[in-house]
């Protein structure tokens, strides 16, 4: 069954803006920081939000039941998909910020949880803004809950792609 396209604005206006304005400042910020990653740890920690955020957006953004639209429509278009990109510079800091503070595993939960209300709190302003439109009863306890489970996901993986990188740059070295 096809729902009817639900339209929610078409202008383009703050929702938008806060998209475009999120992802340049997130990408010079990621540009500004000391570079504490190699290349392609960087790209797969940015990588990482840009996946999540795809991948959550269409599992529980999709017909049968649509629990939320993002930005002015119900259909995809491509300021959905930009926006997309917008949690590339999210997740790059998350781990950036982890291994900047050496944050000790035992530490771990209260740096997830920490993040996940952050991104929440987040998420609650994106929802003013326009940018996300809740349906079918979808709360922003929801979305707390996603990303206290991505979070701690993403804190397992920081430490097998950090041993990964270092055994690839020990290799790598004693070939040399």
């Amino acid at each position: 069954m096809n729902e009817p396209v639900k339209v929610y604005d078409t202008q383009f206006n703050q929702n938008e803006w806060t998209v475009m304005i999120g992802l340049c400042v997130g990408l010079v910020l990621i540009y500004l920081l000391p570079r504490r990653f190699s290349r392609k740890l960087s790209i797969v920690f940015f990588m990482c939000g840009v996946t999540c955020g795809f991948l959550f957006d269409h599992v529980i953004s999709v017909m049968p039941v649509s629990f939320y639209d993002v930005n002015d429509t119900s259909q995809f278009q491509i300021m959905d998909f930009i926006s997309y990109w917008m949690y590339g510079p999210i997740s790059y800091l998350f781990f950036y910020v982890y291994d900047r503070f050496h944050v000790k595993p035992k530490f771990s939960p209260i740096y997830i949880l920490c993040s996940a209300l952050i991104s929440t709190c987040c998420e609650w302003a994106a929802v003013k803004i326009g940018i996300f439109h809740y349906d079918h009863g979808y709360k922003l306890q929801v979305s707390f809950v996603i990303y206290l489970l991505v979070q701690s996901t993403w804190v397992r993986f920081f430490y097998l792609m950090k041993r990964a990188d270092s055994n690839e740059s020990l290799h790598d070295g004693a070939g040399s």
